[in-house]
């Protein structure tokens, strides 16, 4: 039978947090929305939040999955706090991170966690070179062509500006005549190409797009008034504007628009290990440690009650 699109199963409230600290900090604590504070370790040392094996998972993972004992996950590390590099400059740390290691754990493999950047995670996972990816990636109706998803959090993108700016971004109207940071290929970018072209037909100046090789880049233009805005996953902004004080929050849009989407562990079509992601990922959550580890990056009001497996045979989207 035929799922129920899951893009419309689950109505998440939006991550709202508040405060300031030191952002170069190994430890970085800001208050939550339900009052209590958010410990941001950005250290190496990271006491990951481990779960058990469940046997009968771990029998079921394809057997050329399994041979090395490996689960090797790909993730671009350059986003706060979903994949990043700790105080080192070289562990690879983030909600990504832990949840990847959550489904490892559950399914008796090792994690291999490799950075690949966003442009060649595609190829790389259809050539077979990584098993999965964990790094922010939205469900669309171009990548069920290719991909099959496991889902695990809610997919927003945010409007970020520098702090002394005037802007409010709810639709394509406000962004008429901005020069926006975006990154090349994604579904932020997708977005602003639809809103451009809306403005067009309005007679109205489009935005103008700009592409940087980094996060670090990207704000260091928007810091310094190069650009008016960046349109970046939701939980990186929000983490900027409460460990800064020179940016906010302007604007807030569902990853799939005008539809709605899921962010998901994605994988080769047809290889049969999304099945195994999305009962590994159901059994987290039934355990309790998805939602610590979902806590533990201030993202709990991102949590889905359920992952779901979504192919392009039962993708409902648009």
């Amino acid at each position: 039978m035929k799922h129920t699109a899951p893009l419309s199963l689950v109505a998440l409230s939006a991550l709202a947090l508040s405060g300031c600290s030191d952002p170069g900090s190994a430890a970085t604590t800001v208050d939550a929305s339900e009052g209590s504070s958010i410990q941001y370790n950005t250290s190496p040392e990271q006491d990951r939040i481990r779960t058990e094996e469940d046997p009968a998972l771990a029998a079921k993972v394809p057997e050329e999955i399994k041979t090395d004992g490996k689960l090797t996950v790909a993730t671009t590390g350059g986003s706060v706090p979903l994949s990043f590099h700790a105080t080192d400059d070289k562990t690879l740390i983030g909600v990504e991170v832990d949840l990847a290691q959550l489904v490892a754990d559950k399914l008796g493999l090792e994690l291999d966690v490799q950075i690949t950047s966003w442009e060649n995670w595609p190829l790389k996972t259809e050539s077979g070179d990584y098993e999965a990816v964990f790094s922010n990636v939205g469900v669309n109706a171009e990548r069920v062509k290719k991909f099959d998803f496991a889902t695990y959090r809610a997919a927003f993108m945010g409007f970020e500006a520098r702090a002394d700016s005037e802007i409010t971004v709810e639709s394509a109207k406000d962004i008429s005549g901005k020069k926006i940071a975006v990154g090349s290929g994604t579904n932020q970018e997708k977005i602003l190409l639809a809103w451009n072209e809306e403005l067009a037909e309005e007679g109205l100046a489009p935005a103008e797009l700009q592409y940087y090789s980094s996060e670090a880049d990207t704000i260091l233009a928007l810091s310094s008034g190069r650009i008016d805005l960046n349109i970046a996953p939701y939980p990186s902004t929000v983490y900027r504007e409460n460990t800064r004080d020179d940016l906010k929050v302007v604007g807030k849009i569902n990853a799939g628009w005008p539809s709605e989407t899921l962010v998901a562990a994605t994988t080769k079509a047809g290889n049969g290990l999304a099945e195994q992601l999305t009962a590994a990922l159901n059994a987290s959550i039934e355990d309790g440690s998805y939602t610590q580890v979902l806590e533990r990056w201030g993202l709990g009001n991102e949590a889905v009650p359920e992952s779901q497996t979504i192919t392009e045979a039962n993708y409902e989207g648009k």
